[in-house]
């Protein structure tokens, strides 16, 4: 059975710090790419960061240079480093994985940048 769970989320202050994890188990994790999504209330999800099988990254503008993708596959675990949070980072995260067709989702984390 498929799972992704994700963990980390909290409430932290403006300028602060979270690390998400999500581990992974029930398919081939090291084969698959691994992304980062999040949803704002009344916005569309939108892709965060991914890191594909090989290591190589990507990052939407809005969190370039503040949150870092990665991924330990001897533990099955992608994690999204995120510093200098922003109110406008607010959102349920999720954890995301693709390998040719076959697509999975984790349920979502909550994250709150509020003072």
């Amino acid at each position: 059975q498929v799972q992704l769970v994700e963990s980390g989320g909290g409430l932290v202050q403006p300028g602060g710090s979270l690390r998400l994890s999500c581990a992974a188990s029930g398919f081939t994790f090291s084969s698959y790419a691994m992304d980062w999504y999040r949803q704002a209330p009344g916005k569309q999800r939108e892709l965060v960061a991914s890191i594909t099988s090989g290591g190589s990254t990507y990052y939407a503008d809005s969190v370039k240079g503040r949150f870092t993708i990665s991924r330990d596959n001897a533990k099955n675990t992608v994690y999204l480093q995120m510093n200098s949070l922003k109110p406008e980072d607010t959102a349920v995260y999720y954890c995301h994985a693709t390998w040719g067709i076959a697509v999975y989702w984790g349920q979502g984390t909550q994250v709150t940048v509020s003072s």
